[in-house]
């Protein structure tokens, strides 16, 4: 779990700074843009290749190459003079950020009992969520005291300790089960339903982060729009703290609706916010709504599928991930265009007839993923 928060700090305390350090290269906006995309973009294309081969080598051997990308990647950075130089390296964090999610998540399956998956999955996205938390504020704060390089050296440290921690592993998570026979999958079918549910109930939280700052704006709101974020990880640490022990004997169904019904609550509180209290309560929504899917979607996905396909399994969870963070943005950016802004959340209400009628269709075998442990 400490290799988990040290990968995503080495993530997350770059990714908001790298617009600004790209532009002060004196790269264009337009290619800057390009540059902080790429990463997300090259993950998502390798997801399944990441999957394919965790399922095939030791999880140890990946981390260790994911880590050391990640690391190789950050220290690029500093020696980047260039648009295609910053890219590569750009690239590079991809590869390694996308070993680093699926292997990562894939041996602490390994290392658990099948009826403790849920509070592990429970536990790894604790860790997640804290680094999210800290590594964007801590970069943000620090930059304009300390400048870009000190932010991406933190970065690239906290990889190097990543790649430390990992050896302290003494189970290194070699494959148990011959895949000789099998061929190469793009996705895990019995994780697909979920993936699909999970990537459409993200599509609000990835708009809400890449455009809550322009909507508070826009509405002329006197609101502490910082605090939003920062409000979210809290409830949600106290929520996975609180539920650990219950991911593993609840169905996926009781957290669904919680979960819509959560989700409900925040779109229409984002809505029609006046005042910070409006906002936290809405952020504290956000955080059961789509935080707690984050941990029953990917222990659900990993319940569900063969013991030989697991990473191919949690690469399935990442690339609904990556979808949602994709589409997030771009819906964020093509509906102020269409609608008045007062309508900007409330057509996002449309993902939840969709992901009903998805959990509809799939029911028996959701319901049933709790049994299979």
């Amino acid at each position: 779990m400490l290799a988990t928060f040290f990968y995503q700090f080495s993530i997350q305390a770059v990714n908001p700074l790298m617009n600004g350090y790209a532009r002060n290269l004196g790269i264009n906006s337009t290619f800057a843009g390009i540059i902080v995309g790429v990463m997300s973009i090259t993950s998502m294309l390798l997801r399944p290749f990441a999957g394919n081969l965790t399922d095939r080598i030791s999880k140890y051997r990946l981390s260790l190459i994911g880590g050391s990308l990640c690391a190789v990647s950050d220290l690029g950075y500093l020696f980047a003079f260039n648009a295609p130089w910053l890219l590569t390296f750009r690239i590079i964090n991809g590869l390694g950020f996308v070993l680093c999610t699926v292997c990562l998540a894939t041996w602490m399956a390994f290392l658990v009992p099948r009826q403790r998956l849920g509070a592990a999955m429970g536990y790894y996205g604790l860790l997640n969520a804290l680094a999210m938390a800290i590594a964007p504020a801590l970069a943000i704060s620090i930059y304009q005291l300390l400048g870009y390089k000190f932010i991406i050296m933190l970065a690239a440290l906290s990889a190097v300790a990543m790649v430390l921690v990992i050896q302290l592993i003494h189970n290194r998570a070699r494959p148990s089960v011959k895949l000789d026979g099998q061929h190469f999958k793009i996705i895990q079918r019995d994780a697909l339903p979920v993936a699909v549910i999970f990537s459409l109930l993200s599509i609000p939280y990835f708009v809400t982060q890449a455009d809550i700052v322009m909507y508070v704006q826009e509405r002329h709101l006197n609101i502490t729009v910082s605090l939003f974020f920062l409000c979210y990880s809290l409830v949600l640490i106290v929520i996975r703290i609180l539920l650990k022990n219950y991911f593993d004997t609840i169905s996926f169904g009781i957290w669904f609706s919680i979960c819509i019904l959560a989700t409900i609550g925040y779109i229409l509180l984002l809505t029609i916010m006046q005042n910070n209290f409006e906002m936290i309560l809405a952020a504290g929504l956000m955080a059961v709504g789509f935080g707690v899917m984050v941990s029953v979607s990917q222990s659900t996905s990993l319940l569900l599928a063969p013991l030989e396909e697991q990473g191919l399994a949690n690469a399935t969870y990442y690339l609904g991930s990556d979808i949602g963070m994709s589409l997030g943005p771009i819906i964020g950016g093509i509906l102020p265009t269409i609608f008045p802004l007062k309508f900007f959340y409330p057509v996002m209400l449309i993902i939840v007839p969709l992901t009903t009628i998805l959990y509809l269709c799939n029911r028996r075998k959701l319901n049933a993923a709790v049994q299979y442990n």
